[in-house]
């Protein structure tokens, strides 16, 4: 058979085309063809969506990789980031309804949690209490902001922007820190009551064990039985015990924050050497390195007489403020081991 047969029907035939010919003669279509063209036109398809046709491209293939690790990327690192934030502290209703952001805990609220990041408030009406089992408790007063600026393994930070917290600590020394619009507060293993007013001025005062208190590598360690105040842009001031007398404590408080003149300030100190009582060496210890050198022998000798230097310490290196020595005569006083705070502050340095 010709190939022209199969188009045009010329050539020699095949039996078999022939006879397949024949059996589907019946079904044959004898209707002139349409126009397509004219057709086309009088009916448009319908519309639908439409594609675009990509071509494979290396550059393409590789930014949309990129863009796949970056997502990846990110998700894994919300999500470490989350666990690394650890346990909430656990809040419980005292009094009032103390609320965390827009939810309010009320008499029939059960316990929430307060996250980092998360500020609770309290109202002139509200008190509530916070737990975290690894670190301690801590109660909060009316009328005080609390937030919570870290929490993990070990680093447990919170922000005590105003009001007063009752902060009972049971985890091990310098995991915990408060800081205060004037000052940072580090555990050292205690009991202590923290108080900020509207002007950002605190007072910390410890019940049990002692509290480092710091700003800008101004420091004053708080033994139990001990107060020191905290004024913005000074930092804490010195310490001294509840006990002393109202007039040592008032001549104190000028001496530390009072704009007086030099021979004010001059008649402050003699003052504050005469009225001290043997365990005002907490006081006349700090006072070493917050005076003047002309006016550092007169208390070192008052201190001296108080409470005699260890063997290691000499008059000449505490003059000069030899730290060895100062670390030594502190020691010997009883009210705690200064290598902690050696060993906690420079983690806590403020950021």
């Amino acid at each position: 058979m010709k190939e022209g047969y199969l188009w045009d029907g010329s050539g020699e035939p095949d039996p078999e085309v022939q006879k397949l010919e024949s059996l589907l003669r019946r079904y044959r279509h004898d209707q002139p063809a349409p126009a397509f063209d004219p057709l086309a036109q009088e009916q448009p398809r319908p519309r639908g969506w439409r594609f675009p046709a990509f071509r494979f491209s290396f550059p393409l293939a590789a930014a949309a990789a990129v863009v796949l690790m970056s997502i990846t990327t990110f998700l894994v690192l919300r999500a470490k980031q989350a666990n690394s934030r650890g346990p909430a502290w656990e809040i419980v209703r005292i009094a009032g309804a103390p609320r965390v952001g827009w939810h309010v805990l009320s008499a029939n609220s059960e316990t929430a949690k307060l996250k980092v990041g998360q500020t609770l408030v309290t109202d002139n009406s509200s008190r509530a209490s916070i737990t975290l089992e690894e670190t301690g408790r801590i109660e909060v007063d009316p009328q005080s902001r609390l937030r919570v600026i870290a929490s993990r393994l070990g680093h447990e930070r919170l922000s005590l922007e105003r009001g007063t917290i009752h902060a009972t600590i049971w985890a091990p020394p310098g995991e915990f820190v408060v800081d205060t619009p004037s000052a940072v507060a580090v555990d050292l293993g205690c009991v202590y009551t923290l108080q900020v007013d509207d002007s950002g001025a605190g007072l910390l005062r410890t019940t049990m064990g002692w509290v480092g208190f710091k700003l800008n590598g101004h420091e004053s360690f708080i033994p139990a039985g001990a107060v020191c105040r905290t004024r913005p842009q000074i930092g804490p001031g010195t310490p001294y015990f509840e006990d002393a007398s109202p007039a040592f404590r008032d001549r104190l408080t000028k001496f530390d924050f009072a704009k007086v003149t030099p021979e004010e300030r001059q008649a402050l100190l003699e003052m504050l050497l005469t009225d001290a009582r043997k365990q005002d060496a907490l006081t006349l210890w700090h006072l070493l390195s917050r005076v003047s050198d002309r006016e550092r022998p007169n208390v070192y000798d008052r201190l001296a007489a108080l409470a005699p230097p260890p063997m290691d310490v000499t008059r000449e290196g505490v003059l000069r403020l030899d730290q060895k020595m100062l670390d030594s005569w502190w020691n010997s006083l009883g009210y705690g081991d200064v290598y902690l705070w050696h060993m906690y502050e420079r983690t806590w340095s403020e950021r």
